[in-house]
């Protein structure tokens, strides 16, 4: 059997199960996986395979599938990976379809990326889900590439902009680590004690990115766009927190609430055409300095 068709099978069992609000009766289960990957131009399977891949799913994603003997539901055992089933689901599916099609390959035109650091991700998770303390040397960027020695407790994985990185407890103090830095990685055999009190979800809630300095303060946010940048910012809104002010032919102004990170701020030059800052005032200037430093550049 091809890996993909398995792993495709794999998201299919744990998007049906994860987003019921009952438990899954056995053969409504059966039937909906084997719809799908009807669907998908794969064969269907029996219920003992579909069995047999609850082994596969807990170890590979994380999450467990119970069962009384007559229904199924399932439960994050670990939470090391952020929930991006749906964004893996487009992977996979567009995958197989150029796989069974060979035409279409003329007609889509697909920008697929393997994110920085994925070789790694195999020996991370292997190191969450058991508890191992790892070692590695990490690249500083911000210092000509220096290397320094990390030996950390490793508890998610997290990917922002094409980019995955480990968040690990690094002397008591939860510290995030790119993965396209990590040189020389080693999981060694002692083991750690998870602090299962953390809360990914929240951690993240009032940011943009990676970066989660909780010492910065939440802001109110107040930007405007032209229409045309408008229609953008509606249909793939900046944060969760992103509420509409103002939509008209001739401005679109939204308010958000967050931390002002770099990468917020770098997020909101992508579309410095149109973008006028309105508070905080703070965040006004520092966009306005990116401009006038960017000017003197372009002048010389």
């Amino acid at each position: 059997m091809k890996p993909i068709e398995s792993l495709i099978r794999y998201l299919l069992t744990i998007d049906r199960l994860q987003y019921s609000r009952r438990p899954v009766p056995t053969q409504e289960l059966l039937s909906f996986v084997n719809d799908e990957m009807k669907k998908r131009g794969f064969r269907s399977v029996s219920l003992r395979t579909l069995q047999r891949d609850f082994t596969d799913i807990d170890i590979q994603f994380g999450y467990k599938v119970k069962s009384n003997g007559r229904e199924y539901t399932i439960e994050r055992s670990t939470g090391y990976l952020s929930d991006r089933f749906d964004d893996m689901m487009l992977d996979f599916d567009l995958l197989a379809a150029l796989n069974s099609d060979a035409h279409l390959q003329k007609y889509i035109l697909a920008e697929h990326h393997r994110p920085m650091g994925s070789r790694l991700m195999l020996p991370l998770i292997q190191a969450i889900r058991e508890t191992r303390i790892i070692a590695f040397d990490y690249e500083l960027y911000r210092c000509d590439g220096e290397l320094i020695h990390k030996q950390v407790e490793p508890h998610f994985l997290k990917e922002s902009n094409k980019r995955w990185y480990l968040l690990a407890m690094d002397n008591n103090i939860l510290k995030s680590f790119g993965l396209d830095r990590i040189k020389s990685l080693q999981v060694l055999s002692c083991h750690f004690v998870r602090d299962e009190s953390i809360d990914v979800e929240t951690l993240f809630r009032d940011c943009y990115g990676i970066w989660n300095d909780t010492k910065m303060p939440i802001e109110d946010i107040e930007l405007s766009y032209d229409a045309l940048d408008g229609r953008f910012l509606k249909s793939v809104p900046l944060h969760h927190t992103q509420q509409i002010l103002v939509d008209n032919d001739k401005e679109f102004r939204i308010t958000l609430r967050l931390r002002i990170t770099n990468d917020f701020v770098m997020e909101l030059l992508s579309r410095s055409r149109s973008l006028t800052v309105i508070r905080p005032q703070t965040l006004r200037e520092r966009v306005k300095k990116v401009y006038e430093e960017a000017l003197k550049r372009h002048n010389k």
